[in-house]
């Protein structure tokens, strides 16, 4: 919205447009509100969420920001919840793991799609803003597939001038072109067996980045939410980590509570510190879950508070206010991706990416409850402003540095449609599955090992799939969760330690001497044309 006031925006999104993981967003936004909380508070808990990874400065920037964007959302017609005490109404600030003050503004716990109806409705009514729904991205357009003569000085600048994009209802493969393109595709649970994500969030634009030659970093880094709901028919439910800011307790089966044996801060302690501990005692018990218990709450208040999770629990026969939630851990966030800097630029000319997809240095190696959509806000704006600037400044130089080159249409030469979609169901299922054993919550050196070779070998199966046959939706994501898997492999296999969310048993220790910095990847351009 901000990026239209001066030109035309195009929205391509792979689903409909409220298919994302902000819809789902139950927590709320972190941000410093109350008078008793305090700047230099919120980036001290970042801080040490991220185990010594955070960026300070980053966090510094998108921190002091946050309530300005708060007060644009508001604007738009957000309605966080409010409590009114001694006649004084105030917004109802929530606590969540690694908070030391209360500073969650949400909306119950439907706060995500609370602030996406909003955005979506502002956005439509937006004249220069059009959006593509069920349109899904192949692969970015690099400056160096087409522009065959360049200076020496040129050689080594790989410049994005949009993206090749599948039409689903036509499938047919169009050129998106423009001068600036900005990746906010969100994370990519859907690499593991278990997650809280939604089905789109397989890593598109982090693995059309990579392929771009794009740096991308910190990819050991997967956050597991301690409690996701454990059903046989439920799918991707998320039990917000704001039941625990409300006095929940993690039970094993036998009714005994056990976080107090890991963490000072027991069912309070960052993310990563309470999926370890869950994972470690389903392993000593042989249980399927764990249980999160709010009963000794009042029901009104439950009701109240919790209603989306209230009803969705007691469609599968689980009565909140009376008995605890049978819940497991799940992949749940992404703390890696495309690196930016501050104002959302990656590595290479004129792409831009935002939100769980970018990797701004904010989060380190665990990410803070709740920081997620504040740093989308934050990074949002900033983004605009700067492809803007970036544009008038061009435009004002004169100096045809905005001619966008002669791009080929996508050609399908020899592909032809596949009879065989089960070695894409096969792939699929094999990739998540040896994800979660291999390079989930506790990881080894020899599980690496073992993904790595499996990872290779699927790898060179789907290419030579991808260049026979006709794209389709399904090859695209599957390409991209295993790029996305060779990824978090490759980090992983470099971090010769524990840090935050990634743990190797062989290597038990942080290593500040050796590890204290970012892992980072490049890979050179590919070609994008079939």
């Amino acid at each position: 919205m901000e990026a239209a006031k001066y030109g035309t925006v195009s929205i391509a999104t792979k689903r409909e447009i409220f298919e994302s993981a902000t819809y789902y967003a139950q927590g709320g936004i972190a941000s410093v509100w109350s008078k008793e909380d305090s700047f230099d508070s919120h980036i001290r808990d970042t801080i040490e969420a991220g185990a010594g990874l955070s960026n300070k400065d980053v966090a510094a920037v998108v921190i002091k920001d946050g309530p300005e964007r708060i007060k644009e959302l508001i604007a738009l017609g957000v309605h966080f919840t409010e409590r009114t005490t001694d006649g004084h109404t105030e917004f109802d600030l929530g606590r969540e793991g690694g908070h030391s003050k209360r500073r969650i503004l949400h909306s119950r716990d439907i706060t995500g799609r609370e602030i996406e109806n909003a955005l979506v409705g502002a956005a439509k009514a937006c004249p220069n803003i059009t959006i593509y729904e069920d349109h899904i991205a192949v692969d970015l357009i690099t400056d160096s597939k087409f522009v065959k003569e360049k200076t020496s000085q040129d050689q080594s600048r790989e410049i994005i001038w949009g993206a090749y994009i599948l039409n689903k209802a036509s499938s047919e493969i169009d050129s998106f072109l423009a001068r600036s393109t900005i990746l906010a595709t969100g994370g990519a649970g859907k690499v593991y067996l278990y997650t809280s994500n939604p089905d789109v969030a397989t890593g598109d634009g982090i693995a059309m980045a990579y392929r771009a030659g794009a740096d991308i970093a910190n990819m050991e880094f997967m956050q597991f939410h301690p409690t996701c709901l454990y059903h046989p028919t439920a799918k991707s439910f998320l039990i917000s980590e704001a039941l625990r800011g409300e006095g929940a307790l993690l039970r094993l089966a036998c009714g005994k509570r056990f976080m107090d044996r890991y963490h000072p801060s027991a069912e309070l302690a960052p993310r990563d510190t309470v999926a370890r501990a869950i994972d470690s005692e389903l392993k000593k018990s042989g249980d399927d879950c764990v249980f999160l218990d709010i009963s000794h709450k009042s029901e009104a208040f439950i009701k109240d508070r919790f209603p989306t999770i209230y009803e969705r629990c007691l469609s599968y026969g689980i009565d909140i206010t009376k008995e605890p939630i049978p819940v497991v851990p799940a992949a749940h966030y992404t703390c890696g991706g495309v690196v930016t800097d501050i104002d959302g630029r990656s590595t290479i000319e004129r792409l831009y990416a935002i939100g769980e997809v970018a990797f701004t240095g904010l989060h380190g190696a665990n990410r803070l409850a709740s920081n997620s959509l504040l740093e989308s806000l934050v990074m949002a704006r900033r983004a605009a402003t700067a492809t803007v600037k970036s544009m008038l400044d061009e435009d004002t130089a004169g100096e045809n540095q905005c001619s966008i080159p002669k791009i080929v249409a996508w050609r399908t030469e020899r592909a032809v449609p596949s009879d065989e979609m089960v070695v894409i169901s096969q792939n699929w299922d094999e990739i998540r599955m040896f994800m979660w054993n291999y390079v989930g919550i506790v990881r080894t050196d020899k599980r690496l090992e073992r993904a790595k070779n499996r990872i290779e070998l699927l790898k060179r199966e789907i290419n030579d799939y991808y260049w026979d046959f006709t794209v389709t939706p399904d090859l695209i994501e599957l390409r991209n969760i295993a790029t996305i898997a060779e990824l978090i492999i490759d980090c992983a296999e470099q971090r010769k330690e524990s840090r935050g969310l990634h743990y190797n048993l062989d290597h038990p220790e942080a290593n500040d001497a050796e590890f204290k910095c970012n892992t980072v990847i490049r890979q050179a351009a590919m070609p994008l044309t079939t």
